[in-house]
């Protein structure tokens, strides 16, 4: 099975860190993320085998995703130095992302705690570039115009105020917002919206923002806001 084994071994550095388990050896608990050898970080991510860790979320797969590779290529033709993702959840997107866009300073935010401090040791075992933060975006607990990017992936179908949630990301936007959401009803019983093109665009019309683009890929809606 293949991690992403940067971000997995910054987690079980983390995680030893604020519950002593797994054990590490001074040498690899230390070291800063960046200078770590391949043979350190696969000890390391052994170690957190060994310690049953749930390292599932690490897995590569997530980055075979359609609606993944649609969002990254998307973000590989614009330039940007900070992004924040709202509604991380189990980093679908945001560990692809961490992987492969090293240079960005990334926040995360979930209204789920465990959600929060599992991303929160990342960044103790030396993922200095994310920054977790547990609040809710519809109360707009960030300054105005403090992410280049912010990505609602996922996202708006599960939150019953939708239009605070897109009005908060449209504030806190300096360039763009990107959202995924599903194109048709499914059985999932915490999506409480169907969010379609007419509807998005009513929303974001509402937050201020007309420049929208739209499209598809297997089952979901993709749109991109430009705000400059």
């Amino acid at each position: 099975m293949r991690y992403y084994e940067e971000l997995a071994t910054a987690y079980i550095r983390g995680h030893a860190d604020r519950t002593g388990v797994p054990v590490l050896p001074g040498e690899l608990h230390n070291k800063f993320l960046s200078d770590l050898t391949p043979e350190e970080r696969s000890a390391i991510v052994d170690a957190g085998k060994v310690a049953q860790l749930k390292l599932y979320p690490f897995k590569t797969t997530h980055s075979d995703l359609p609606r993944v590779k649609k969002v990254m290529g998307f973000l590989k033709g614009i330039p940007f130095e900070t992004l924040l993702d709202a509604g991380s959840g189990r980093g679908v997107f945001l560990f692809p992302f961490l992987t492969e866009f090293p240079w960005v300073q990334v926040t995360a935010v979930d209204l789920l705690p465990y959600r929060t401090e599992f991303l929160q040791e990342m960044t103790a075992g030396g993922l200095s570039r994310l920054t977790a933060v547990h609040a809710d975006l519809c109360a707009q607990p960030f300054p105005e115009k403090s992410a280049d990017v912010v990505t609602l992936l996922e996202v708006l179908e599960h939150i019953p105020d939708v239009e605070s949630a897109v009005k908060a990301a449209v504030k806190t936007a300096r360039r763009f917002v990107v959202v995924t959401v599903p194109s048709r009803e499914d059985s999932n019983p915490e999506h409480i919206h169907l969010l379609t093109k007419e509807r998005l665009t009513e929303l974001f019309a509402a937050a201020g923002c007309c420049r929208l683009h739209f499209s598809g890929v297997n089952g979901h809606l993709m749109m991109t806001a430009t705000l400059t």
